[in-house]
């Protein structure tokens, strides 16, 4: 009898499935097509790409094929395949598959057209073009904390960008681009909110805080997200964490510093080669500014004593930061102009300082930075597209700089209670 009445519970439970991750979760689930695909560099933007993407573990063997643009489509016979490396990375919701190809020997200025996969399962197409060998104009995109709403509110700033600069040749990336760096969730909605334009346009990163988080072991570390998803010029400082890296692109030498760790053995680095900088301007970006924005911060005096004295002597240009989750720009200081903004929907109350020539809070931005021979152009746009701010540098004999303010007129500046 007992064996009776335990027989229909048994064969309910047999028949009781488990619970299926909600479509938020299940859209960000590895599987056998790449998806996370993302450009940068490893090494000359003028000859060579870098590509990361994600699949499954256990595929066949990773590839990567390029070729140089065409507008028939036949020229698939003709792609050169590249094979992959690729690295495991354990989430707390599952194992993925991460892989990365170069391409060098490439033409200067070329567009070529590339795609990733197994051989069975391929990526689309993208089109790329190459850095030009020698100083030409060009711009890109600088984008202020993303952390919060990236699938849902940070991609329309994004994709905005996009309408405004379609030719942007790079994105930077001042930090905290989610709020919990271990999460591969949030990760997955920043991947969403970039889409295609990750792939097609290389992305140049810096860490923030919120890269760094508690391992199982109790110490804090640089997620391992990062490593995968990024691969990055390997020549910073020896012994410095990730983070600290320059590229040169068409004059201009950009450089990333870690601004969360190792400060002094940056700064000696830094000095290093700005000493032996054959550009004609230099932009820095990092995440923690070097004076704070927002009600309750304290400016970083260890950035301020560190590394101010060599933007002063060096003649930095441009200084692009975040993580004060409000937007501020100085004019001239010594030869550099300070700029920190905010491109996603976490916000904070502005503090506002006699340095701040132009601020906003509350409100979603991005940047375009134009380079023509003498002259760097800054524009602010919100994520509507219009024009919040702006101003000119121009370089004169023996490197001097002038400044002009070119913010636009009749436009208040957003601030409360006036900003909604």
């Amino acid at each position: 009898m007992a064996a009776l009445l335990l027989a229909p519970a048994l064969a309910v439970r047999a028949q009781e499935k488990p619970a299926a991750d909600p479509p938020e979760v299940q859209m960000h689930r590895p599987g056998t097509l790449p998806d996370r695909i993302t450009l940068t560099w490893v090494s000359d933007p003028a000859t060579s790409l870098a590509v990361t993407w994600r699949t499954e573990p256990g595929g066949k063997g990773p590839v990567a094929q390029i070729v140089p643009a065409h507008p028939g489509i036949s020229f698939e016979a003709k792609a050169k395949s590249v094979e992959a490396s690729t690295q495991k990375l354990d989430t707390k919701r599952w194992q993925a598959a991460y892989h990365t190809a170069q391409f060098q020997g490439l033409e200067p200025d070329t567009a070529y057209l590339y795609r990733v996969g197994d051989g069975d399962h391929w990526s689309e197409w993208f089109q790329v073009r190459t850095a030009k060998d020698k100083p030409a104009p060009f711009s890109f995109l600088y984008f202020g904390d993303v952390q919060h709403g990236m699938r849902s509110l940070w991609s329309r700033v994004l994709r905005e960008s996009f309408r405004t600069a379609p030719d942007a040749r790079f994105m930077v990336f001042a930090g905290d681009l989610v709020t919990d760096g271990n999460d591969d969730l949030l990760w997955g909605d920043l991947f969403y909110g970039g889409g295609w334009l990750f792939a097609m346009t290389p992305v140049l990163p810096t860490p923030g805080n919120h890269e760094y988080r508690k391992d199982d072991d109790g110490e804090t570390r640089l997620t391992k997200h990062w490593g995968a998803q990024f691969k990055l010029r390997p020549n910073g400082p020896e012994g410095v964490d990730h983070g600290a890296y320059y590229i040169d692109y068409q004059g201009v030498r950009m450089v990333s510093l870690n601004s969360y760790k190792q400060v002094e053995e940056q700064a000696a680095w830094l000095d290093d080669i700005l000493s032996r900088n054959p550009n004609k301007w230099t932009v820095a970006f990092f995440h923690y500014p070097l004076y704070s924005l927002s009600k309750g911060r304290e400016d970083h005096q260890s950035l301020i004593k560190g590394w101010k004295p060599v933007f002063d002597r060096r003649g930095v240009d441009l200084v692009l930061t975040g993580h004060d989750h409000t937007y501020a720009r100085s004019g001239l200081q010594e030869r550099t102009v300070y700029v920190t903004s905010v491109s996603g929907s976490k916000m904070y109350e502005l503090d506002r300082k006699p340095w701040m020539k132009r601020a906003a809070e509350n409100t979603q931005l991005y940047q375009v930075v134009s380079v023509d021979g003498d002259r760097l152009s800054f524009e602010t746009r919100t994520a509507t597209g219009s024009l919040y701010d702006a101003f000119e540098l121009r370089k004169g004999p023996g490197g001097t700089v002038s400044f002009k303010d070119r913010a636009p007129k009749g436009v208040p500046e957003r601030i409360r209670p006036a900003a909604d």
